[in-house]
């Protein structure tokens, strides 16, 4: 079972979807301009089969109220550090877009409180991104998205345009991470992606490559929208990687310190 519930982070009001009962936690991390619900209702049902599924959305997403702060990845994840510190146990981080950035900063800072990271769809550095327009505060798209906005937010939907500019300045300007700081992440990561996503390919690999006990998963006709896309195929590929024995082991390693399989 699953308690929906307000939690003070670092003294801000937090809306939590927190777990109950034993076994291992799942943490969904949801993307910018977005909230927990993206993740609950795409892959969250068939991921609470197996895991206890917890989530909250961030200051300035969802339901919870904003701050006159800019948004940073760094205030990001120690919001999630919190929030983990919180269900006082270690956690399986799975984060999309922005999760993703989020969770390979924790695994950076605070590896202890994790088990494996799941980073889907996500960029260490702001210069990996495929050119993209900024989101036209004019059109038609943005009035819907912003009255979507403000039917959750406690801010309102005049909000909008707020959360609007602080995530492009975030977006385009963070993060700044480098391979070696990748480098330096010491728990198992699925680094996951749609062939069609919005870091490109080679910025996606590199980030795969960098990680010392990383595995790589390109989901073949999809978009950044690979949750919803194939739904069942990502959560397979997820619980896999979750509750998979590690390291691999395969018939030809070369990359990882593995033992073949005998034919």
């Amino acid at each position: 079972m699953t308690k929906v519930t307000t939690i003070s982070l670092n003294g801000h009001p937090t809306w939590a979807r927190l777990p109950r009962g034993n076994g291992q936690t799942v943490v969904l991390l949801h993307g910018g301009m977005s909230s927990s619900a993206s993740l609950l209702t795409s892959i969250g049902m068939s991921m609470a089969k197996r895991f206890r599924v917890a989530a909250f959305d961030r200051r300035g997403h969802g339901r919870t109220k904003d701050t006159d702060e800019p948004f940073s990845y760094d205030a990001m994840a120690t919001e999630t550090v919190a929030f983990i510190e919180y269900l006082d146990r270690r956690v399986h981080l799975v984060g999309h877009s922005d999760g993703g950035n989020i969770a390979l900063l924790v695994a950076m800072r605070r590896p202890d409180l994790l088990r494996r990271v799941v980073a889907i769809g996500a960029n260490y550095h702001h210069e990996g991104l495929m050119p993209m327009a900024p989101f036209d505060t004019e059109s038609e798209a943005f009035a819907q998205w912003a009255q979507r906005f403000g039917e959750n937010s406690p801010d309102g939907p005049e909000h909008a345009r707020t959360v609007e500019e602080k995530t492009r300045i975030m977006t385009f300007s963070q993060p700044t991470l480098t391979p070696k700081d990748l480098a330096t992440i010491p728990v198992p990561v699925l680094v996951m992606a749609g062939d069609d996503d919005v870091a490109t390919l080679s910025h996606t690999c590199s980030m795969y490559e960098a990680i010392p006990q990383g595995q790589l998963s390109i989901v073949p006709g999809t978009s950044h929208m690979l949750l919803k896309e194939r739904t069942k195929e990502s959560v397979r590929i997820i619980d896999h990687f979750l509750v998979s024995k590690l390291p691999p082991v395969t018939f030809a390693p070369l990359r990882r310190p593995s033992t073949a399989i005998d034919d």
